[in-house]
């Protein structure tokens, strides 16, 4: 198999990975319910806590960070059949996690009705830099607690992460830059309602998360 060849299977693999649709397949299997239909009507794990409960939100985070983290990670076969530069094996796993999250959220195997694909995100980032990603999730952890707000905390936690990648641990990776950046801008766009909402007042705090 050619490096294009290579390349075209794991980004095939990716999407598919990232299209395992976690909280549609649990939600079903343990409560007979699809949360698509319930709630904010989104495929993620904030929903399921929200509808199902903490313990059956749980699996579900764990699976959709692992998506995001092993579709980086599967970039590594292509070493033996691509040669490529540090920058361009960068700039490949930042490709392959965003297929992954487009799987998330436009799965195959659910009727292309997904999620936000923040968690996945969690994953990849884990993947790429864990020190940046773990102030990006302290950071998450500082607002819900303040705020209570799950929507506002992932947003927070992508503007921060810019910031952690860039100023705290000073890349070199132009890709790299360049990503945090656009994940920030991913993740304000993947939440246009959930802001509307916010500013009406109109945003459900995470109450299940703290009783």
């Amino acid at each position: 198999m050619n490096c294009t060849l290579t390349i075209v299977f794991i980004l095939t693999g990716a999407y598919l990975l990232g299209s395992i649709p976690s909280a549609v397949w649990i939600g079903k299997w343990t409560k007979g319910v699809d949360v698509r239909e319930h709630g904010s009507k989104n495929a993620g794990t904030n929903n399921t806590m929200r509808v199902l409960g903490v313990k059956t939100g749980i699996p579900v985070l764990i699976i959709d960070v692992f998506k995001g983290f092993a579709a980086v990670m599967i970039v590594r076969f292509s070493s033996s059949v691509c040669s490529f530069g540090e920058n361009d094996e960068v700039t490949l796993k930042i490709i392959t996690g965003a297929f992954a999250v487009i799987g998330h959220i436009f799965p195959i195997f659910a009727g292309f009705r997904g999620g936000k694909g923040v968690a996945t995100v969690v994953g990849i980032l884990l993947a790429l830099n864990w020190e940046a990603t773990l102030v990006a999730i302290a950071v998450f952890f500082i607002v819900l607690f303040i705020g209570k707000y799950v929507s506002l905390s992932s947003m927070v936690m992508g503007l921060s992460y810019p910031i952690s990648v860039n100023i705290i641990f000073k890349t070199d990776s132009i890709s790299m830059q360049i990503f945090s950046v656009a994940i920030a801008v991913l993740l304000l766009i993947t939440h246009r309602k959930n802001i509307s909402r916010l500013i009406n007042g109109n945003e459900s705090k995470a109450t299940f998360l703290f009783k």
